[in-house]
């Protein structure tokens, strides 16, 4: 009887173990902000969007983003008039998402800084391609911060902007990303 007590216990203690090791931490975003900037000499615009999402599976180093296009305030109207129905025609093209693999593990429980890489696919204005993302991943109590800042070049996206107003806009914008990650809880 003992013996079948203590082979329960082991069976018992490995499912547990099991479940952990398989288990897959989701986190997900608790707030957000991502900003573009386009400096011309004629002209700077910026814009800022904080209704951006962000998923990151600990355990599959996975990590995606979208970004509302319509989502993005300009300081002036508008500018954000035709960013939405010129140039990144938002009707059309909702989002801009990002699918990517990260490069290295990352362990959100331990108070530390990542150098983090994520490759992957972008989309942008309904064109994909393929790129890979640095940032800085700061982890602190169970909650993880990423800050990324990259480049787009309109043409990489067939982004279109008009002659008559194209030394306004410049052809490589600047992005910065800002999530911070909550682990997910079912509802």
């Amino acid at each position: 009887m003992n013996d079948m007590k203590s082979f329960l216990t082991i069976i018992v203690g490995l499912t547990m173990l099991a479940g952990q090791s398989f288990s897959q931490p989701i986190y997900t975003t608790d707030s957000s902000l991502v900003s573009f900037f386009s400096a011309t000499p004629i002209e700077n615009i910026e814009a800022f969007n904080s209704a951006s999402t962000s998923l990151l599976n600990v355990t599959k180093r996975e990590i995606t983003f979208r970004i509302p296009i319509a989502g993005f305030q300009f300081e002036k109207t508008l500018m954000q008039e035709h960013f939405n129905e010129s140039y990144m025609e938002s009707e059309k093209f909702p989002y801009a998402t990002f699918n990517g693999k990260l490069s290295d593990t990352l362990e959100i429980t331990k108070d530390t800084i990542y150098n983090v890489t994520a490759t992957g696919m972008m989309n942008i204005h309904g064109h994909d391609r393929a790129e890979s993302l640095s940032g800085l991943m700061v982890c602190h109590k169970g909650r993880a911060t990423l800050i990324c800042d990259f480049a787009v070049a309109l043409r990489d996206y067939q982004i279109k902007v008009p002659k008559v107003v194209f030394a306004n806009i410049a052809e490589v914008i600047e992005v910065k990303t800002y999530f911070e990650f909550k682990p997910y809880e079912k509802e």
